[in-house]
């Protein structure tokens, strides 16, 4: 058979064998020629993957380990129940409400105080002055937690006692401020302004300015709480040394912003002839300020108000406010702080301490010890940088 394979396995012979081996000798062997290009590149496609998996394999199990991208911190952390902390005294600070600038400047006070004496502040107060259950809670949050001392300000003077009193029986002594309790034992020591005194000087500021005739309007913020009842029976006493003056309207604004415009509004709308308006705390000499400047009324209805947040400076300073009684907040944070960790101490401490009341006008107000009244925070800073 010439040119093919012998049935027995021999290879061919003949002539055209010959010539065949011949060439294959010269050219070599050439089987791609019959194999398609795409089952070529598909090996060895499939050859560099099984090569690149072969040495990853073995450079895992026997080379060095692969540097590892960092993973990133968690973005929140949970806090434990009880911070860790290197401070002597932990001191729980509970204002009635913590949204006004008054209750701001009382916690940079206090916390001036905690820097100088080795103590950690803990701040928590009910997000509205009224919320007597919620300040409740949170006093009684601070007992189980085993706290040093309490500073609060009282959201009611009676409902406050027996939690008052219960954290004493835990040996938690508690200093009041700005707004106290009615039992006075209940307490280590009341710090705030003088508040009757406060609205003595609203009212006899008030008279002066109407010419000591006319319709007066009074807006306190939430009975029962200490320091709206004080300045309610101030301003009142004041009145009566007045008997041109007379007291037309009592509305009370739960130092709630909302509140306290609309019963600024009833009051003018019921008594057009009104004279003057004395507004409680912050929160009413703020809505007073907006109703009287929105009706054209600015200087013809004058409004006395406690408290100096920045929108009643402005109004101050525009005429719509004619005269501001301001307190002294960092004061009360600072030394209600320090007055708590002398008694721990066993030192001996005031049962009332008098933080101050000013009355300030348009004409007194860019005087130094004014503007430091007026601007508690700003004044605060320098105090509180050198207790570091």
């Amino acid at each position: 058979m010439t040119g093919g394979f012998h049935q027995n396995g021999d290879l061919p012979e003949g002539p055209d064998y010959q010539a065949t081996a011949q060439q294959s000798q010269v050219s070599g062997p050439q089987p791609w020629r019959d194999v398609p290009m795409t089952r070529c590149l598909a090996v060895y496609i499939t050859l560099t993957l099984l090569l690149v998996a072969l040495f990853a394999g073995c450079k895992q199990q026997t080379g060095p380990a692969a540097p590892v991208a960092p993973v990133p911190a968690p973005t929140t952390v949970e806090k434990p129940e009880h911070p860790a902390t290197t401070a002597q005294y932990r001191i729980a600070v509970v204002p009635k409400g913590t949204a006004h600038i008054f209750w701001k400047s009382v916690k940079a006070g206090a916390e001036a105080a905690a820097q100088e004496l080795d103590a950690e502040i803990l701040w928590n107060g009910p997000e509205q002055e009224t919320d007597i259950e919620g300040q409740k809670r949170i006093l009684e949050n601070f007992v189980s937690q085993k706290v040093d001392a309490i500073v609060m300000a009282a959201c009611d003077a009676d409902g406050l006692i027996p939690t008052v009193k219960q954290a004493a029986q835990a040996g938690i002594p508690t200093v009041t401020i700005d707004s106290g309790l009615s039992d006075p034992e209940a307490s280590v020591c009341y710090i705030a302004t003088d508040n009757v005194e406060g609205g003595r000087k609203a009212g006899d500021k008030l008279a002066e300015l109407i010419g000591e005739q006319g319709a007066v309007g009074l807006i306190p913020f939430i009975k029962g709480a200490a320091s709206s009842d004080q300045r309610q029976q101030g301003f009142e006493a004041a009145m009566d040394k007045y008997p041109r003056i007379k007291i037309v309207s009592t509305l009370f604004s739960e130092s709630d912003p909302e509140i306290a415009q609309r019963v600024t509004e009833d009051m003018i709308t019921a008594h057009p002839d009104l004279a003057g308006i004395f507004a409680a705390n912050e929160p009413a000499g703020v809505a007073a300020a907006r109703v009287i400047k929105e009706r054209g009324l600015s200087g013809k209805v004058k409004l006395v108000a406690f408290d100096s947040s920045e929108s009643e400076i402005a109004a101050l300073r525009e005429g719509t406010i004619q005269a501001l009684i301001v307190q002294n907040p960092f004061k009360m944070g600072y030394e209600g702080v320090k007055t708590a960790i002398a008694h721990l101490q066993g030192k001996p401490v005031a049962k009332t301490i008098d933080t101050g009341v000013t009355v300030i006008t348009k004409d007194t107000m860019d005087q130094p010890d004014m503007m430091k009244l007026l601007n508690p925070l700003e004044a605060a800073a320098p105090q509180a940088a050198r207790a570091h």
